[in-house]
């Protein structure tokens, strides 16, 4: 939402300033399309030299995020503790055998079933199961540095995979000037071509040229360097998800008390979306 209404501030202003102080637009327009294919055609087989199938997937749903913002919402980190800390509280209290049918069918778990949005979520799941999977295995004799180590490599996996948007749209920041560059070049070759022309055409040449330097820096520094940063807020987000759900698993293996448990999760989430100790103590409570 904030990103559409950036973009909207960012045209208006950049553009209305220039018409107020006296530019016309008609130059800029006549050169806009011819500019943008060069600027954008560069951009986009850069990105296909650069990439392969799956990461241009990634890169279209990392543009996604910046206009819809994180995956996860606060509801979602607090069933994410809450679902963690039932299925680990299971396991301290009835064993492995009692864990199993859990872990193992999440979609027929009636305790992943109170939380739905999760339970179709794979990547929350897996990282839920899967080491709880190896303790049912293990017949719960895993030592809990070990499981922690697993899980660590898990997160780490899965936050590269969600990073490599992010990486792609900053690349494509730092190289727009340079691609800006290249097509203004371009447009001087084309000018020094007509060098016999009146002052007049030259004029509209050398203009039209400039007009791609100046959306090379408008795209990287208005466009997709913000961007960037903005999917880097929003994974920052999602990924306190999968480090709550390693403090609940591993503070659970290592014996402590479920307040402690709870307050470990909780503690990692950021300030504005940490609840209450006491809203996660009422709600392993049912209340």
């Amino acid at each position: 939402m904030f990103a559409a209404i950036g973009i909207v501030v960012l045209i208006v202003l950049v553009f209305g300033g220039y018409t107020l102080a006296g530019g016309s637009l008609g130059p800029i327009l006549a050169a806009l399309p011819l500019e943008m294919m060069m600027i954008g055609g560069a951009a986009i087989g850069a990105t296909l030299i650069g990439n392969s199938m799956h990461e241009i997937k990634l890169l279209g749903g990392g543009l996604g995020k910046v206009f819809k913002g994180p995956k996860y919402s606060d509801q979602d980190h607090l069933d994410a503790i809450a679902l963690t800390s039932k299925l680990m509280k299971l396991l301290r209290a009835e064993g492995a055998v009692a864990l199993e049918s859990h872990v193992t069918d999440p979609e027929s778990s009636a305790i992943f079933s109170e939380y739905p949005t999760l339970q179709k979520d794979e990547a929350v799941r897996n990282l839920i199961c899967d080491p709880l999977t190896l303790m049912v295995v293990s017949s719960g004799t895993l030592d809990t540095h070990a499981v922690e180590d697993v899980i660590d490599n898990a997160i780490k996996t899965q936050l590269h995979e969600m990073e490599e948007p992010q990486h792609a749209i900053q690349s494509l920041a730092d190289a727009f000037p340079a691609l800006g560059i290249v097509a203004a070049v371009l447009g001087v070759i084309k000018t020094m071509g007509s060098i016999n022309e009146p002052p007049e055409i030259l004029g509209k040449m050398i203009g039209g040229a400039l007009v791609g330097t100046f959306l090379g820096v408008l795209l990287a520094y208005g466009f997709a360097g913000p961007m960037a940063s903005r999917l880097k807020q929003v994974n920052t987000h999602d990924q306190q998800i999968f480090h709550s759900i390693k403090q609940v698993i591993v503070a659970s293996l290592h014996g402590y008390p479920q307040p402690l448990v709870l307050e470990a999760a909780r503690s990692g989430l950021p300030p504005a979306h940490r609840p209450q100790l006491t809203e996660l103590l009422d709600m392993m409570r049912g209340k």
